[in-house]
């Protein structure tokens, strides 16, 4: 009985860890079949930025080139977009039977979300890598650092993670994976509303303000700032605070909803 007792707490936590690895390569699976969706999260970010760049770069004066302006934009642009992959992905699970399978396995709801975010922010990775190989060969140069660049990597990548266990938390509140992707909507076009394609200033008095004070924009002129080498004043702490409350808030509510959608 003593030694049972001592090696259940770390046989415990490598299970979780175990089970979490599990779904993670489940995840990337998934993803990788839904070739379709695959193709739309890495492709339409890029082709957004071409369009933004070369038809519309020349009418909006932002102080500098366009290309050097846009691309942090097309970079939250990735996250919103694989927002709806990772929201439809996680309602189909919650609606085609496979979940009471894997409570019979004892997985917990933790693994299996995190399952879906990780694959999410993987995505969401490589599409933002291929953003800023089109955006290199069109010109783009940025000049920030080491430290500067990992900087804005931490920044995009919690940002990534909030954004996908947001989604994640939208399709277990979802009815139907239909209603997942409809949900996610506003998300893939909340940087539209923000400084990630044009001034703030540019827009109508009654936009600005909220403009100014939604997760989209200090996150942009985080990374713009950063991988720019320019100073980034208070943006990379409201950046940070906006995506661990996002975070934090996502986590505790897809505990909740996936708990309420499996006891009932």
């Amino acid at each position: 009985m003593s030694d049972l007792t001592l090696t259940l707490p770390t046989a415990r936590p490598a299970a979780a860890i175990r089970d979490t690895a599990t779904m993670i390569g489940r995840g990337v699976r998934l993803s990788r079949r839904n070739l379709e969706a695959l193709i739309t999260a890495l492709m339409l970010p890029v082709i957004l930025m071409l369009l933004f760049v070369y038809l519309f770069g020349g009418a909006i004066n932002t102080g500098t080139r366009y290309v050097t302006y846009v691309v942090p934009g097309v970079i939250l642009l990735c996250a919103g977009f694989g927002s709806a992959t990772t929201a439809v992905s996680v309602s189909q699970d919650m609606t085609n039977g496979i979940i009471d399978r894997f409570r019979a396995m004892d997985i917990s709801a933790a693994a299996l979300i995190a399952g879906h975010v990780v694959a999410s922010v993987i995505r969401n990775a490589v599409s933002t890598v291929l953003v800023f190989g089109v955006a290199l060969a069109i010109g783009y140069r940025p000049h920030g650092s080491v430290a500067e660049w990992l900087g804005a990597i931490a920044i995009l990548l919690m940002f990534m993670a909030a954004v996908s266990w947001f989604a994640a938390t939208v399709g277990l509140l979802a009815s139907t994976p239909e209603a997942a992707s409809g949900f996610t909507f506003g998300v893939m076009f909340l940087p539209y509303a923000s400084s990630a394609f044009v001034p703030i200033d540019t827009m109508p008095h009654w936009l600005q303000g909220f403009s100014r004070h939604q997760p989209c924009t200090p996150v942009t002129e985080s990374l713009r700032s950063l991988l720019a080498g320019q100073p980034v004043g208070s943006h990379a702490a409201t950046a940070i605070a906006w995506c661990a409350g996002i975070l934090a808030v996502s986590m505790v509510a897809s505990t909740i909803a996936f708990w309420r959608r499996t006891t009932n």
